[in-house]
C-alpha cells in the first residue's frame, strides 16, 4: 500500500528535473532574443521562436505548481519552489515582451548598446542555467552557486550601464525626432527588465542558499 502511494506521488528529483527544463528555456529564448537584436535570423522567425520558447516555459510553470500542491514532502520550502519558479518565467515573458515591442513598433535595425545589452542577458541565462542543476546538492555547491549568483548580478550592472549610456547615445542621436527616442527607449526599458528578472532569479538561488546551508 506505502509502494502504491508513493508511487502515486511526484518525486521530489522532479522539481530539480523542472528547474533545469527551465533554464534551458532561458537559453533558448536569450539566444533567440540576440538573434532578433543582432539581425542573424529574421525578426518574425525569432519571434516565433521566443514565443515558442515562452509557451514551454509556462507549461514548466504550471507543471511545477501543480506539483507544489501534490507533492507531500518538497526539496525546499513551497514557497521558494514557487518563487524560483515564478522568477525564471517572469525572465522568458520579459524576453517576449521585448520581442512584440520590436514587432509593435517595426523596428528593424538596432542600437549597438542594445545588441550588446541582448548579449549580456544570453551570458546572464547561460549562467543561470549553470547553476539550476547545483541546487540538486546544495551543501557540496554552495560556494559554485555564490559565485554563478554573484556574475548574474555582476551582469545586471553592466547591462544597467549599457541601458543608460545607450539612452544618452539615442538622445544626442535623435535630433528633431522624438518619436525615434521613445521607440527606442521603450526598447532599451524592456531589455533592462529582462536582466532585472534575471537578477530576481539570482537573488531567490541565493535566498534558498542561505536556508538550507
Amino acid at each position: 500500500m506505502l509502494a502504491w502511494f508513493r508511487a502515486l506521488m511526484p518525486r521530489e528529483d522532479r522539481f530539480f528535473d523542472l528547474f533545469e527544463r527551465h533554464g534551458r528555456t532561458l537559453e533558448d529564448g536569450a539566444a533567440a532574443l540576440r538573434a532578433l537584436l543582432d539581425g542573424t535570423q529574421p525578426i518574425p522567425e525569432a519571434y516565433a521562436a521566443i514565443a515558442a520558447h515562452e509557451d514551454a516555459a509556462d507549461a514548466i510553470t504550471r507543471e511545477a505548481l501543480l506539483a507544489v500542491r501534490r507533492t507531500f514532502i518538497t526539496p525546499f520550502d513551497r514557497g521558494d519552489i514557487q518563487a524560483l519558479v515564478g522568477s525564471l518565467d517572469d525572465a522568458i515573458d520579459q524576453m517576449l515582451k521585448t520581442a512584440k515591442a520590436v514587432q509593435l513598433f517595426e523596428v528593424a535595425t538596432f542600437e549597438p548598446a542594445m545588441r550588446e545589452m541582448a548579449a549580456v542577458i544570453q551570458e546572464a541565462a547561460q549562467v543561470t542555467a549553470e547553476a539550476l542543476p547545483k541546487l540538486r546538492a546544495l551543501g557540496e555547491n554552495a560556494a559554485a552557486l555564490n559565485s554563478l549568483t554573484e556574475r548574474v548580478i555582476e551582469l545586471e550592472g553592466r547591462a544597467d550601464d549599457l541601458h543608460n549610456d545607450g539612452l544618452k547615445a539615442l538622445f544626442k542621436a535623435s535630433g528633431r525626432d522624438p518619436m525615434a527616442f521613445l521607440v527606442g527607449s521603450e526598447l532599451y526599458g524592456h531589455l533592462e527588465k529582462v536582466m532585472d528578472r534575471f537578477e530576481d532569479v539570482a537573488n531567490q538561488i541565493s535566498s534558498i542558499v542561505v536556508e538550507h546551508v
